[in-house]
Formats: C-alpha cells, sequence, structure tokens
C-alpha cells in the first residue's frame, strides 16, 4: 500500500533533518535499494550501495552543508513529489572558494513502497556569493 500524503512529508521531514545532520545511513533509510539517481553534473548512479559509495566522501567532508525547503509539492496517487531547495555551503569555485555559496535547485523523487526510487536533481546555472550572481558557465 502506498502511504499518504501526510506519511511521505512526514518521511521527507526526517529524510531532510538527516541531510543536514550529516547522517548519510538515516538519509539512505528511505533510499530504494534500486534508486535511479541523476546528480545536477549528469552524473547517473544505479543502486542504493553504489549512491553510499558516491556520496560517503561528501559527508565525510561536508562542510556543514544545509538544505532548506522552498517549496514542496507531493501527488499521492503518482507517488512523486517535487522539492525546491536551497544549498547553502562554502564555494568550491576556484576564484569564490571556501565563500559561502547560494545554490537553488529542484528534485523530483519517485517513491515506490515508501522509498525513493528515483531522484533526478536539477540546479540553477547561477549561484549566489555575497549577495552577488555568479554563473556557473565557464
Amino acid at each position: 500500500m502506498n502511504p499518504s500524503k501526510d506519511e511521505i512529508v512526514l518521511i521527507f521531514n526526517e529524510w531532510l533533518i538527516a541531510w543536514n545532520e550529516h547522517n548519510l545511513n538515516d538519509v539512505l533509510k528511505i533510499v530504494h535499494e534500486d534508486i535511479v539517481f541523476e546528480n545536477w553534473t549528469g552524473e547517473k548512479i544505479i543502486g542504493k550501495k553504489a549512491l553510499y559509495r558516491s556520496w560517503r566522501h561528501w559527508f565525510l567532508n561536508h562542510e556543514n552543508f544545509k538544505f532548506l525547503i522552498e517549496d514542496i509539492s507531493y501527488n499521492e496517487k503518482e507517488q512523486k513529489m517535487i522539492f525546491l531547495w536551497i544549498l547553502k555551503w562554502p564555494s568550491r569555485l576556484n576564484l569564490y572558494k571556501g565563500q559561502h555559496e547560494i545554490r537553488r535547485g529542484i528534485d523530483i523523487l519517485y517513491f515506490k513502497e515508501g522509498k525513493i526510487i528515483q531522484k533526478q536533481t536539477y540546479s540553477k546555472t547561477t549561484i549566489e556569493i555575497q549577495g552577488h550572481s555568479v554563473s556557473l558557465e565557464k
């Protein structure tokens, strides 16, 4: 049986707390074994174990990243969530390395049996550093 909207939102909120506490094991608790994850870079990762290996380094060296919710929309019938987010973390761009960066994006999450089976991530091509818009285009 598919979880209700209220149940999925509760699960999602716990998931976001795990992200912001940099707890990879708790993040992976609601990820389906057969996850298909597409990063904003275009990288595609298939399977929970591969996702763990890919994310492990990022979580170990998290630099205190934080995800904030801009908006959430959930379709209970389709078991699909749209999550608009803000990521705050130290910039990794050479010119701005270590400066406070704000990045905006969107995740499209598909659920199966109450777990995330597919996650597509998209990010804007500009970020904000010290109140200025900075293009990620080369």
